[in-house]
């Protein structure tokens, strides 16, 4: 019996396909092979620049390994790459020279050293100010071994420097005026506990920088106050925070209320600090964001001459510490003269319902609101911003007698409403939260009514971490490097893909695909 030709032929096919080629010579190679084994380089044709704008959406060990695929990349990778974090030891001095030398475009560098190694000293800091005088920001922490006469000589390299924060290191005052001398550029200034400015320590001078500084922030210094004719003498400041540093600091907000007229944003926290200072700043009619966190001398009538003076004001931070010296009369006369306010943290402040509803009425623009550890608030409290707060989008409830009436409430108000947290509210049960998220599939719900060890701290700033709270490895003599931040802003997955296609090995496109959205879009400022 015969076979059909299209029978016969599939057999054929078969028995090809299953037949190893039989090579005379090295010179008769199947043409199949030679694609097969090439090793072609699909990213040939890209241009550099927009290799180096690909290698900016990659997390810092994905651009690490990139940089070892070949030497084109490691080229690229170096000659583009601007932010630069290196573990900060001793044993880093020999590698400087090799270090900067591939790295020669770093405008933001981060030093850190950890409590127990030593740092790196003023050769290797003078050393890296030779080769990075394009330096824009930089951020120092643990470099105990820098001296006054490191800083000095580093000031003289790197004129450009614009934005600097330092904390732990050992130098003290006289870094810090050489540093105002020769960075005319410097918009931000940021200290915390350096120990070379104690008690007896020369005065900060306002410098040659003071035209341009625009943000100041003093942490956990032992003599903040010396700092006190730099913080008067920039007369364009937009931010001051003062955290937990000694001294009467009355005084110096006095005479800022009378000489500066740009001051935006204000923080003080656990200083001695009263009435009279608040009411000094207030004559800062532009201000936009005020903090008060644990200082017991602030009252309603400092609060009263800030409402009433400063009807910006977008974002108010209170932790009245439980004291009850901040209560109604302050918060109203906020609601009254402030309708623009957009942000309202009350922790440990006895706020009734004459207070919050005259907010929620007044203050229509109210998108984020956290109530912490007051115990005057309860349901009908929180019934008041359900029906009143229609623009509110981000809620927080801890420590507060509210009951399963306030969820309901929540559940049937707040028509923006896209997150709720909810912690150690022992009258919130769990069979009202399903009912909440029921009436409010897209709602974002975080309830823990049980938890007790949980501090009152809160964050509902769309700019990502608490701002009231802020707080970088060589190994066998080996210097350690890791980029900063990556950029993500939730590049479409199409644009991965083809980058993937692209690319000879397909680790630019395993990197890509871990994009992912960030509410701010920005990881920046974080050096």
């Amino acid at each position: 019996m015969g076979q059909s030709a299209s029978s016969s032929t599939a057999n054929s096919a078969i028995d090809w396909i299953l037949t190893p080629p039989i090579v005379s010579s090295e010179s008769q190679l199947p043409e199949l092979a030679d694609d097969i084994t090439a090793d072609v380089d699909y990213t040939e044709d890209i241009p550099d620049e927009c290799l180096a704008y690909i290698f900016q959406f990659l997390s810092a060990g994905d651009r690490k390994r990139c940089s070892l695929v070949c030497r084109r990349w490691l080229l690229v990778d170096g000659n583009s790459r601007q932010r630069l974090s290196l573990h900060a030891k001793v044993e880093i001095f020999s590698y400087v020279p090799s270090l900067f030398t591939r790295f020669d475009s770093v405008t933001k560098l981060a030093l850190r050293c950890d409590r127990k190694s030593i740092s790196l000293n003023d050769d290797a800091f003078v050393m890296i100010s030779v080769r990075c005088q394009n330096l824009e920001r930089l951020k120092l922490r643990g470099c105990r071994e820098i001296t006054d006469n490191g800083m000095a000589a580093f000031a003289e390299n790197c004129k450009k420097l614009r934005k600097l924060s330092c904390g732990l290191c050992a130098f003290g005052a006289n870094g810090i005026n050489a540093l105002l001398d020769h960075c005319k550029a410097l918009e931000e200034l940021s200290i915390k506990r350096l120990r070379g400015i104690h008690d007896g320590a020369n005065m900060i001078r306002s410098g040659a920088a003071a035209p341009s500084l625009k943000s100041v922030c003093l942490k956990e210094l032992v003599n903040g106050q010396s700092f006190e004719e730099l913080v008067i003498g920039a007369k364009n400041l937009r931010t001051l925070k003062i955290i937990r540093c000694l001294g009467d600091w009355d005084k110096v907000l006095q005479i800022i209320g009378n000489e500066n007229s740009f001051l935006i944003d204000v923080h003080l926290e656990r200083i001695q600090v009263s009435d009279i200072g608040l009411a000094a700043i207030s004559k800062c009619v532009n201000m936009e964001i005020l903090r008060i966190v644990k200082t017991p001398e602030c009252s309603d009538l400092g609060l009263v001459c800030v409402a009433e003076n400063c009807k910006q004001l977008r974002k108010l931070h209170i932790d009245g510490w439980r004291t009850n010296t901040i209560g109604d009369v302050g918060l109203m006369a906020v609601a009254k003269q402030c309708p623009n306010l957009q942000e309202l943290v009350l922790i440990g402040v006895n706020a009734t319902h004459a207070s919050l509803a005259a907010i929620a009425a007044n203050c229509q623009k109210l998108e984020r609101l956290a109530l912490c550890g007051s115990g005057s608030i309860g349901d009908n409290e929180i019934a008041c911003i359900a029906a009143k707060c229609v623009a509110l989008k981000k809620l927080c409830i801890k420590g507060c007698a509210i009951s399963d009436i306030a969820i309901q409430a929540l559940a049937w108000g707040c028509p923006n409403l896209v997150k709720i947290k909810v912690k150690q509210c022992r009258g919130v049960s769990s069979e009202f939260v399903e009912c909440l998220q029921q009436q409010k599939a897209s709602l974002l719900v975080n309830i823990d009514a049980a938890s007790d060890n949980e501090g009152l701290d809160v964050s509902l700033s769309d700019g990502g971490g608490q701002e009231s709270g802020l707080e970088f490895p060589v190994m066998g003599g080996q210097v350690a490097v890791a980029d900063g931040p990556s950029i993500r802003n939730g590049r479409p997955a199409l644009f991965g893909a083809k980058v993937g296609l692209l690319a000879s090995r397909n680790l630019v496109a395993r990197a890509i695909s871990r994009w992912s959205s960030n509410e701010d879009g920005s990881s920046n400022n974080n050096l």
